[in-house]
């Protein structure tokens, strides 16, 4: 197994015998999922994606992104929630959180599209002037606001500026297979097309063209990325419970829940994985949090949040319990330099790889959050690697579906999101909702 749940930190808040007690419930939801006949299950197409996934456009995929690094200084990625966090948290972790000034050989990659702010938008437009400008618009509507006035914003500075022929060569579109705002006007215009399945959530779309089409361009060989979440369904769709740390990380999160940890915090202790954690709140957030049920995710960088949030974490409120990953391999190797004046007492370590540093602070911080009250579940991983990253995305993706029906809900639909885009809507004044405005504004008013 590529990764390793490790419970030696739990192992006081959570007895093995509550192991022995719930396995048969996660059996049963691994079951659920494996047979794709629990609720949600028109939403499945996950599962089975890394190895059962569209070959020639996989293939179209690549060719596009070698176009797109071979015409572009920039690619601007525009989506919203899981049509941009999954790209955008590959990238960072495989290469770097610093990603745009480090790069070597392929273009700058942002991302619109993914809130209203004017400021946003105008500092993006600013970074884009003088530069060869490509634009990749996913979405599977195309009406979904913050997308949709970011992909207007961006298709007039590309006409604008290449005018409408070339800026349909610049423009790539990954939406609806065959309907849809998005899709009819991208056939209209000559756009590249790529495809949102229809059996797969936006959250659980990382590893189709929604993610892989800006991922290539990165230079990410996605083959590999494949390659690693093919390696983990076969582990984890099939083994055993005993066997099945997907499935036991699952378990754990619900006995810590029944215990009134509601609060999960996923650790890392690389800067690059903060945008993963981003994909990750995502994904459980918008999975289990309905019902008046579910475990709010949370995330921190250590050591960096040791001096924000370490003294919360130690002494505040005991409904929490953190889940680190450990990626046990650093990616670089750097040394403390001697000093001979020795001014910040440190040449105790001079000579040490800053990673076996970081690795103590990490041991240290997590007895010091267990004899705190906080129970840590360790997720070892490897390495940052394609083929590892790919292994990571699909046992988080697989214990989200697990732990979701163990807590008794649809982990694949998210009726709370609508609510507040019906309230925008109408205070907007859309077509049809102006009664509805006129009432809100009235409620605003009183209070």
């Amino acid at each position: 197994m590529s990764v390793k749940l490790n419970t030696k930190f739990a192992s006081q808040f959570i007895k093995s015998h509550e192991l022995d007690y719930i396995a048969p419930t996660a059996e049963a939801a691994l079951a659920f999922v494996r047979a794709k006949c629990g609720q949600g299950s028109d939403f499945l197409g996950w599962v089975d994606l890394p190895v059962d996934y569209d070959k020639d456009e996989f293939s179209r995929i690549k060719a596009a992104a070698e176009r797109i690094k071979g015409m572009c200084d920039v690619l601007v990625v525009i989506g919203i929630g899981g049509s941009y966090l999954g790209a955008r948290a590959v990238i960072e972790y495989i290469k770097s959180n610093n990603y745009n000034a480090v790069k070597n050989g392929t273009p700058e990659i942002y991302f619109a599209g993914n809130s209203i702010s004017a400021s946003a938008l105008s500092d993006l437009l600013r970074m884009c002037e003088g530069k060869d400008i490509c634009v990749n618009v996913v979405s599977k509507s195309g009406t979904t606001t913050e997308p949709a006035i970011a992909f207007r914003v961006f298709r007039d500075v590309l006409i604008k500026k290449y005018g409408e022929e070339e800026a349909k060569k610049r423009i790539f579109a990954t939406t609806d297979k065959a309907r849809g705002t998005l899709k009819e006007f991208s056939d209209r215009m000559g756009y590249e097309t790529f495809v949102v399945p229809d059996d797969i959530g936006g959250r659980y779309s990382v590893l189709t063209a929604v993610g892989l089409l800006p991922i290539a361009v990165a230079g990410i060989d996605i083959d590999a990325l494949m390659a690693g979440a093919a390696a983990a369904r076969e582990q984890y769709l099939f083994a055993p419970f005993s066997d099945n740390d997907a499935m036991r990380y699952a378990a754990c999160r619900n006995i810590l829940y029944r215990r009134g940890k509601t609060t999960e915090i996923l650790v890392s202790y690389e800067p690059a994985a903060a945008m993963f954690a981003e994909w990750w709140k995502q994904l459980y957030g918008e999975s289990e949090g309905k019902d008046g049920k579910g475990i709010y995710p949370s995330s921190v960088i250590f050591s960096t949040d040791l001096h924000s949030l370490g003294q919360f974490i130690q002494d505040g409120s005991r409904n929490l319990f953190e889940t680190v990953v450990d990626i046990v391999n650093p990616k670089d190797s750097l040394k403390v330099p001697f000093d001979p004046e020795d001014t910040d007492g440190l040449n105790y370590i001079a000579g040490k790889e800053l990673d076996e540093i970081n690795h103590k602070a990490m041991l240290g911080t997590l007895l010091a959050h267990v004899d705190g009250g906080v129970p840590n579940l360790k997720l070892e991983t490897p390495d940052r690697s394609e083929y590892e990253t790919g292994y990571l995305i699909y046992f988080f993706e697989l214990a989200c579906a697990i732990s979701g029906y163990m807590l008794g809900v649809n982990p694949f639909d998210q009726p709370g999101v609508e609510s507040y885009k019906k309230n925008m809507f109408a205070l907007l004044g859309k077509k049809g909702s102006e009664e509805r405005g006129k009432e809100l504004a009235l409620r605003i008013s009183k209070l």
